[in-house]
């Protein structure tokens, strides 16, 4: 039976940029616009594969199934070098019977060029971001032993590099370092800055125990990197002399107050203030604060992630919560995991708790 076209539909689509072929069911080309004639050369009554040189139906024949269930139907092509997006959708003839197919070939050669080199680049930004991790997560302090401190703790992040850090060294035989910091935002430019608090720290307080002259040099050198204003970062340093168990700190706009547990169960709340490290203060002075730990004592270190960590209530997990299982008997650290995973489903930022115990 002889298919009639629509001239008028035929006359729209004659400019379009696309290709644009009617086949019918014996795969025959009924008509291809004038772009595709230009590409092509005269296909009309030429099987649809001779056109493409394949001398046979594809696996997946469009536009076959489109006539025989009626259907709009798409798929990828590669023809030469070039890939197509093909859509082919029913056309009835006048008793309503589906008789062919349009098909029209979308050009996505340079769409699929650019995905690929997006999804190479992706990955190797990724396994960039996996190295950065893996090396964020190996400059943690071992867990051990520290000129009479024992160590522990719990590190988290809510992408695959964290903002939170801290850190645990020894800065002579009877002096040890340790402190907790929390970088403003996630990621690579907070983990970043994780690593030159690291390292600025290590090195500084090898030539001073001042605390607060530590402090002014961190943040004169931090100055000196002429970050934007919003980068900075808060931070919780103390020095633990084992000899006297004298334990001095600051504490530079870290909001998260350190806990202290005594032996005897009694909890104390270290609530010194100050400035964050940032470039809008010029210069800073801070309050050292000192107290003695026996043995037995248990100091914990943590950021905000901890405390501010939201259920679906939006109610926040809060000290309370966290001082009563410090508290409890058993492994301390496994049971705040387990609380602050049933609590929080879904943590929305980092978090990290160092636990220190004097021995």
């Amino acid at each position: 039976m002889e298919v009639k076209l629509n001239e008028t539909q035929l006359g729209i689509v004659d400019g379009m940029i696309d290709w644009v072929r009617v086949v019918d069911k014996n795969n025959v080309v009924l008509y291809a616009n004038k772009k595709m004639k230009e590409d092509l050369g005269d296909i009309v009554g030429r099987r649809c594969y001779d056109v493409f040189c394949t001398g046979k139906n594809c696996e997946s024949c469009i536009s076959r199934t489109t006539i025989e269930k009626r259907v709009i139907l798409k798929k990828e092509a590669s023809i030469g070098n070039r890939t197509f997006m093909v859509v082919s959708s029913p056309i009835q003839d006048y008793t309503g019977e589906v008789a062919c197919s349009v098909e029209v070939f979308r050009d996505i050669t340079k769409e699929k060029d650019l995905a690929k080199k997006i999804n190479e680049k992706n990955k190797k930004m990724s396994d960039d971001i996996k190295f950065a991790r893996s090396m964020q997560m190996r400059m943690l302090p071992p867990k051990g032993m520290y000129n009479g401190l024992s160590i522990d703790y719990l590190y988290e992040s809510s992408e695959s590099l964290s903002g939170d850090f801290f850190d645990v060294f020894k800065i002579d035989e009877e002096n040890t370092g340790v402190y907790i910091c929390d970088v403003v935002g996630h990621g690579v430019s907070a983990s970043l800055l994780t690593v030159f608090v690291r390292q600025s720290l290590r090195t500084i307080a090898k030539g001073s125990m001042s605390l607060n002259k530590i402090m002014k040099e961190l943040h004169k050198t931090f100055l000196s990197l002429n970050l934007d204003y919003d980068k900075y970062f808060s931070v919780f340093l103390g020095v633990y002399n084992k000899g006297t168990h004298d334990f001095n700190y600051v504490n530079a706009g870290h909001n998260s107050e350190p806990i202290l547990l005594r032996k005897n169960k009694d909890v104390n709340l270290l609530n010194s203030k100050g400035y964050p490290i940032a470039n809008i203060f010029d210069n800073v002075n801070y309050d050292v604060n000192k107290l003695n730990l026996d043995i037995g004592d248990k100091l914990f270190l943590y950021t905000d992630g901890i405390t501010e960590a939201t259920n679906e209530d939006n109610q926040q997990f809060g000290i309370e919560r966290l001082v009563n299982i410090i508290k409890k008997e058993g492994n301390i650290l496994n049971s705040l995991k387990s609380s602050l995973d049933e609590y929080c489903k879904l943590h929305k930022d980092d978090y990290a708790i160092l636990v220190s115990e004097i021995i």
